[in-house]
Order: structure tokens, then sequence, then C-alpha cells
């Protein structure tokens, strides 16, 4: 029997896991991996093979028709179309198999500017290429990109795959990415933030393209996720510099409040130490309403509940309960996938 011939059988997986399936034309890394790049730029939707992948309403077949809706012109039809399609490959935190096959076409439609909706169309690539935090802002948890834990979606598919293969994807396609920090829409900038801190690779160069935003970033909601995808990356690539970086800026009076408390919360999820008291005193004076208000437009803390800021910072230094149960454990940390040149010297910011 050729891969070609596979069907997804779950006797078959429960028998024999899902390593079954590695490298066959049913393990959607495989796939994303040999998308040609012609199918990519020319939207050429009929050689992707959707049907082989599902998400919660079913088979991925209508998911080409909905991304072709997307390009409309028609501000109100693409926004039909992109809620429908959010509603069926990630639903209700649940990746389905199919969601890794319209990363690179999502992330297309983001970086045209002449696309509706482009921080939603982002949005929803990055969610097909992370966990949700399910209430969550604890140490453990805040930055947490992926598990090692087997989870399966709705169709018994390992989620684990779908969500390392739209990794992989964003990975891929790092150079439209990286230009969305300098968009002039700063929902864009936002959302560009929080979809490179997924990537499963070019950690150096992401780093140093949000550090180097950071030094020239206008907006406070955009400078507080810079500094908390540098922290992710820093985490999910078992990088120590990162902890270091953030203490400068959360200990720096000279910094705006909206780089300060970021910087504690990524401190504090960078390592293992107790809760200082200059830290519970600094959070003190500067989370009030109107940070709250400013901070909670960021993906991470918009992620934790509609209070995200005060849950979080509840969680992290109190030990507080999260808002619902969360389903995952512990995250993964994998090494840096290649030598780099230190991207931490010189200041933390620019004035």
């Amino acid at each position: 029997m050729t891969s070609e011939e596979l069907v997804f059988d779950h006797e078959q997986v429960r028998e024999h896991g899902f390593e079954l399936y590695e490298g066959t034309s049913l393990d959607v890394r495989a796939v994303i991996a040999e998308m040609p790049q012609d199918v990519k730029d020319g939207f050429r939707f009929a050689d992707v093979p959707w049907h082989r992948f599902g998400h919660s309403h079913g088979s991925g077949d209508d998911v080409p028709e909905l991304l072709a809706r997307l390009r409309s012109a028609d501000a109100e039809a693409a926004g039909r179309a992109l809620g429908q399609l959010s509603g069926s490959v990630v639903h209700q935190g649940t990746v389905g198999s199919v969601a890794p096959l319209t990363v690179p076409f999502l992330l297309r439609l983001a970086a045209d500017p002449s696309t509706h909706h482009r921080a939603r169309a982002l949005n929803l690539a990055t969610a097909a290429a992370r966990l949700q935090h399910w209430g969550y802002g604890t140490r453990d948890t805040f930055l947490r990109v992926a598990t090692e834990e087997w989870l399966c979606d709705c169709d018994g598919y390992a989620m684990n795959w779908s969500i390392e293969a739209s990794r992989n994807a964003v990975t891929a396609d790092a150079d439209l990415l990286l230009p969305l920090l300098h968009d002039a829409d700063p929902e864009v900038r936002t959302s560009a933030c929080h979809a490179l801190a997924t990537a499963s690779g070019e950690a150096r160069r992401i780093t140093e393209a949000l550090r180097a935003r950071l030094a020239t970033e206008p907006a406070p909601t955009v400078r507080a996720s810079l500094v908390l995808a540098v922290a992710e990356l820093a985490r999910e690539h078992a990088d120590p510099r990162a902890a270091t970086w953030a203490l400068a800026l959360w200990t720096d009076p000279a910094q705006p409040a909206d780089v300060r408390v970021p910087a504690a919360l990524a401190w504090l999820c960078l390592v293992n130490d107790p809760v200082p008291d200059d830290l519970r005193t600094a959070l003190d004076a500067l989370v009030t309403d109107d940070l709250a208000g400013i901070l909670g437009g960021v993906p991470w803390i918009a992620h934790v509940d509609e209070n995200g800021l005060a849950r979080t910072v509840d969680q992290m230094l109190n030990d507080a309960p999260p808002g619902v149960i969360d389903p995952w454990d512990d995250p993964r940390d994998e090494p840096w996938d290649e030598p780099w040149d230190d991207p931490w010297g010189g200041s933390a910011m620019a004035g």
C-alpha cells in the first residue's frame, strides 16, 4: 500500500501510535514541508490535499473556498468567510489537522496591504501554531507554545503534529512576517509579534528583529508584545540570556510601564527564582487600571481572560487559581537550532 492510499485508522493508532503515519501523506508536517513555493505564492488551492485532513465540522474540502473569499474586495464578505474559517479550523482551542495548510495562505493575505482584516487573518494563523492559555497566566504556562503530551483533535488526529506543522509554516515564511513589524497598522504589528514568537526555527534572526523594533516602536501595546515575543522565543528555544535582558528592562525606571510590566512577567517565566520584593513593589506601583486597559490588547494577556493583566499578575505573584481548567501539562523546551552571534549586547532599548 502506498502512502497515497493510506486512510487514517483510529484502531491502528490506538495499537501502534501516531508514528505509524509519520512522514506519510497523512502527516501534515510532511505535507507542509513539501508544499511548493509557487503553490503558496500563487494561491493554487487545487494543488493542496485538503481532503486528507479535517476540522471541527468535518472534511477540509470546504477550506479553499473560504480562503478564496478572504481575498474578496468586499470587506463584509471577507469578514464572514474569516469568521466561518476561524470557527472550523481552530475551534474552541482545538487545532484541526487541516489548519496548518491554511497558514501559508493566511500569512500571504496578512502581508498584502489590499487585504481586508489582515490582523485577524494573522491571528488565525497564529492560533493554529500554539496552545491556548485556557485561563492560565502562571509562570509555567504564560509563555507556553507547545507541549510534548499527546493531544488529539475532534477527529482523533495528533494535534501536536498540527501545531508543529503550523509553527514550521510560520518559520518558512518568516521573511513575510518580519516586515510586518514595521506595518502602518499597530494591530498588524502586534499580531506579527504573536505569530513570530511561535516559530520553530530562525530564532536568532527573529529575536534580533524584535529587539531592533522595540528601540523605535511608538505604540504601547506593540512594545509590550515585542517584549513578550522575545521572551517566548527564548523560553521555547532555551536561551538563558533573555532573562538578563528582561531583568534590565523591568528594573529600569526610565522605561515606560508598558515595557517594564511585560518584562517583569517575562522574567518570572524565564527563571525559577522566588518573586523578589522589589518586583512586587514595582508591579504594585505600575499596574494601574489605565495600563490594564492598554495591555488588554496584548494577545498573551488577552488570552488569559477579560481581566487578563490582573489575573496574570495574581497568578504569577500569589498562585491564584485560573479562570478555567487547563488541559495542558508542562511546555516543551528545545535547544537553539543553530550557533548564533549574541543579539543581547548593547542597551536593552533605545530611549
